[in-house]
């Protein structure tokens, strides 16, 4: 039987998804809890791949495995599991369904705070300079983004990317002024390595002055690189949503 896991982790202990020879992965993580569990080598394949210290609030990843999920599955699963992941629920699908491939929609948000908060650490980008950004010129960047459909300047070199293309659906920055934090907002159909980071990165020094916003624009249109790239630090950075063209929960 084929399951679709739905889950969420806290990113900072771990050299993110993906299984590494000498890091911990969340992908080995639950890997191991799942074998131990089911007492079958399980292999899990996640929605796709983030990087060391960034945090889903909604990831979907699926395994196979021969015999039926023992009763109270999901508790005992979330007792082998630390603390920084939690599964929240698991379905049967049709042998073919796949939770990479079948996506295709992902949503991020990336927080940035200029206040202090010593509960925020590792989930927030603390940035005391952000008290003097111009927020419309943040907004004028993301509102760039929606009119092109390749985004080279916004990808990490030697990616090993076939393409640049993405169908980018929304961006758009949010301000919490009770919080004092600033959060970015965006969807795609697919992201390329480090994007959204790079994205954020150059709203930031436009917001700055020390990017021109018509800078951004010509980088996109000749789909070649910023003359200054910033990629922000991990700790702001949430998967917070993935689609399918089927239910899950």
């Amino acid at each position: 039987m084929r399951y679709f896991l739905t889950l969420a982790y806290n990113g900072q202990p771990f050299c993110g998804w993906q299984r590494q020879p000498r890091e911990i992965s969340v992908q080995e993580t639950l890997e191991n809890a799942l074998s131990t569990l089911l007492r079958e080598p399980i292999m899990v394949t996640g929605c796709g791949r983030t990087d060391t210290g960034v945090h889903a609030r909604h990831y979907v990843a699926h395994f196979d495995a021969i015999l039926p999920l023992p009763d109270r599955f999901l508790s005992s699963l979330n007792s082998l599991l630390p603390k920084s992941i939690a599964v929240y629920h698991v379905q049967v699908v049709p042998p073919i369904a796949h939770a990479r491939f079948d996506a295709y929609k992902r949503s991020y948000e990336y927080h940035l705070s200029y206040r202090k908060d010593p509960f925020g650490n590792g989930l927030v980008w603390f940035y005391p300079q952000a008290s003097r950004m111009d927020r419309a010129k943040l907004q004028e960047v993301a509102d760039l983004l929606p009119q092109y459909d390749s985004f080279l300047p916004f990808c990490k070199t030697h990616s090993g990317v076939e393409h640049y293309r993405c169908q980018l659906e929304s961006a758009h920055w949010e301000w919490r002024a009770s919080q004092e934090l600033l959060v970015f907002h965006i969807t795609a159909n697919r992201f390329l390595r480090g994007m959204v980071r790079l994205i954020v990165g150059a709203c930031v020094q436009t917001a700055l002055g020390k990017l021109q916003a018509d800078q951004v624009r010509e980088a996109l249109e000749h789909q070649m690189p910023l003359p200054k790239n910033l990629s922000v630090p991990p700790d702001g950075l949430y998967l917070t949503d993935i689609r399918y063209p089927y239910k899950i929960d």
